[in-house]
């Protein structure tokens, strides 16, 4: 049976953990969370002119990353349809001093109120695959990204090498969803959806080609963390 990827299901499920999302996403990846979003902006820098997306930015993490390798001169619009998580990402982006250079816009990834050929970069972590439709998706990013510009996609992937597979999807499959949904408490069951959607998303080559599909060209993806992440790039 397929995971429930409705709108409206996804949108009451992340606004139901808003709360204790940044404080879950550090401790179920013991922080290497952060890392992969660094590598994402080391591998897609951005460059002087032209403002950046980040698609699905939930509490705006990867946008303020952005900000900050921008050192505030680049204008960064965080776009997502859940509410309660811009509110937090408002709020973080006050805090770290980025309120100038960072925005947010309440939006779905599959129709954004946004121009063509727009963006720098375009990217997504975590989020493409909580998309309904994940190739109307890419289309929407590269149609906002301009010529020559970059989508960047960071998304949770399957490890290829035993036995280090096969002990990381026990815990991903069994251990993760129990500490999550504990901590999380929601009714939606977001920590047992995780594995759940990612174990569906097509991930490889597999993603790499719909990237072409919806337009880009030299897509080439870079495994991280022994494949516990992979990190897409493509070109408009």
């Amino acid at each position: 049976m397929a995971v429930d990827k409705s709108e409206t299901r996804v949108r009451r499920m992340f606004s139901e953990i808003a709360g204790r999302y940044d404080f879950l996403n550090h401790l179920l990846s013991l922080g290497v969370d952060h890392y992969w979003r660094w590598r994402t902006v080391r591998r897609v820098p951005p460059q002087e002119q032209g403002p950046i997306l980040d698609l699905c930015t939930g509490t705006g993490d990867l946008a303020l990353a952005y900000s900050k390798a921008g050192r505030g001169k680049t204008q960064v619009v965080g776009a997502d349809f859940c509410h309660e998580m811009l509110v937090i990402g408002e709020a973080k982006a006050r805090r770290a001093g980025a309120a100038q250079s960072v925005s947010f816009l309440e939006a779905d990834a599959q129709h954004l109120p946004l121009p063509d050929n727009y963006f720098q970069i375009v990217c997504v972590a975590f989020g493409l695959r909580n998309v309904t439709d994940t190739d109307r998706g890419l289309r929407e990013m590269a149609r906002v990204c301009r010529v020559g510009g970059h989508v960047a996609v960071l998304e949770f992937s399957q490890p290829l090498w035993q036995p280090f597979r096969a002990i990381y999807g026990w815990y991903f499959r069994h251990v993760l969803p129990r500490i999550g949904q504990a901590l999380a408490r929601n009714r939606l069951d977001a920590y047992n959806y995780l594995p759940e959607s990612v174990g569906e998303f097509p991930s490889g080559e597999a993603l790499a080609e719909r990237m072409r599909t919806a337009g880009l060209r030299d897509v080439r993806h870079y495994p991280l963390t022994l494949g516990i992440a992979t990190l897409y790039v493509g070109v408009k």
